[in-house]
């Protein structure tokens, strides 16, 4: 009888072992956590929800909708008696914003210049050396200040190096750490380079990196924007980029160099200036960038706003995502959400997408740079961003869940976030 009491419970137990510690539903919906366990024993599992009358309910009942924002504590008894499971649902107000699809270019301007590579000096007697290295700079530091003075431009730093190299004088430099963000100081002195005839230290530079992205959404009221769905890096480092200033513009598409296995394809664009879109960028994170639109976009989709899902609403299965390929035109194409993984916040990984739409498959292979920020619809709803593509198949990659994009830009509160590119190349390299 114990045994088979046991063999009864083990699939329960699993199931609301399996349910989120933290989970957020919109105002106005239900609290249903669809366990699909048989009648008979889902009686047996209770909740007690604490602000929300009845106060109790057993699964399968009528389930309480969530009226107001706010938290609620959430247990899972067994015969009433026995706890379970202990859970925390954000009760958030509902969400309506414009799904984009645009093509947008990206400017970014760091903060300090980042070390993207180094190179060794030869001096007038045919000696190597590279001062920059011995000193322990490592390539993603960023450089912040030379001799008390901060530095914005590659040819500024370029320029000042020489300038203070000239004079005699030894260079005290302020950088900040590319692992722990520390700011770390350290003397170098210059060396005359024979090649380029002026002095300098063994470093490559880099100020600002562009490319071209989509926009995944933006709020009419509060004139703010989500994009790209992934953090810009440096294309040579691999480090994300400390944002000191940034704009989007409007893109237009001029073609398309198809996916293949083992070597992304890509959009490739041109920027059309700040007439058709405009836009400053005040985030850098792992779900995206984030700003103020100054100027909206003309072309747009769908005109009206419609809601953003929830993490736990989304289901794998077919979904849309808009995006363009020629031009400014806005095309919708078919996909299937292959998998979910709401824990996946901290890479911005939140779901595996497949391509199934044989027009976008023949124009492209699947999944091209250029496409990341797509908004990805599902019932009617905006679930998330095409982020990254699987580089050994190209129909498949990755997409950022829109829950987690709206937190970032500002437009859910953070308290209720349940937590205390691109191809984006530089224009150029600088040497100093």
């Amino acid at each position: 009888m114990v045994i088979f009491l046991g063999l009864c419970l083990q699939l329960p137990f699993q199931t609301i072992n399996d349910l989120p510690v933290h989970q957020r539903i919109s105002v106005g919906e239900r609290l249903d956590f669809d366990l699909k366990l048989p009648k008979f024993l889902a009686h047996h599992f209770e909740f007690t929800i604490d602000g929300v009358k009845p106060s109790t309910f057993c699964l399968g009942d009528t389930t309480p909708v969530a009226a107001t924002p706010g938290q609620l504590d959430v247990q899972v008894k067994l015969f009433g008696l026995i706890p379970l499971r202990h859970m925390t649902v954000s009760v958030v107000p509902e969400v309506r914003v414009i799904p984009g699809g645009q093509a947008i270019g990206v400017m970014v301007e760091s903060e300090g210049v980042m070390v993207v590579g180094r190179s060794a000096i030869v001096d007038e007697k045919g000696v190597r050396h590279n001062p920059a290295a011995e000193a322990g700079v490592e390539l993603g530091d960023v450089l912040i200040k030379v001799n008390g003075e901060k530095v914005e431009t590659e040819s500024q730093v370029r320029d000042l190096i020489d300038k203070l190299g000239q004079d005699g004088k030894p260079l005290h430099m302020e950088f900040k750490h590319r692992h722990s963000q520390e700011i770390y100081n350290t003397t170098i002195k210059p060396i005359y380079c024979r090649e380029t005839r002026r002095y300098r230290i063994g470093l490559f530079v880099r100020d600002s990196t562009a490319g071209v992205g989509t926009i995944t959404f933006y709020d009419p009221q509060t004139k703010s924007y989500g994009a790209l769905g992934h953090i810009i890096s440096d294309i040579d480092t691999c480090q994300p980029i400390n944002l000191a200033r940034g704009k989007i513009i409007g893109a237009r598409i001029e073609g398309i160099r198809m996916g293949k296995k083992g070597l992304p394809g890509e959009k490739m664009g041109v920027f059309r200036g700040e007439d058709d879109i405009s836009g400053n960028i005040t985030k850098n994170t792992n779900c995206g960038i984030f700003g103020k639109l100054t100027k909206e976009p003309k072309n747009a989709y769908r005109k009206e706003t419609i809601p953003v899902a929830m993490a736990h609403e989304i289901k794998e299965g077919p979904a849309e995502i808009y995006t363009v390929l020629q031009g400014d035109k806005i095309e919708k194409f078919a996909i299937e959400i292959q998998q979910v993984h709401p824990q996946g916040r901290s890479e911005g990984k939140g779901m595996i997408i497949k391509i199934v739409d044989p027009k976008l498959l023949q124009k492209t292979g699947g999944i091209v740079q250029g496409m990341s920020g797509s908004p990805i619809i599902q019932d009617g709803k905006l679930v998330g961003a095409v982020t990254h593509v699987f580089v050994n198949d190209p129909s498949r990659g990755y997409g950022v869940l829109a829950e987690w994009m709206l937190y970032d830009s500002g437009v859910l509160p953070k308290h209720l976030s349940g937590r205390n590119s691109e191809k984006n190349d530089a224009t150029r390299n600088i040497a100093c």
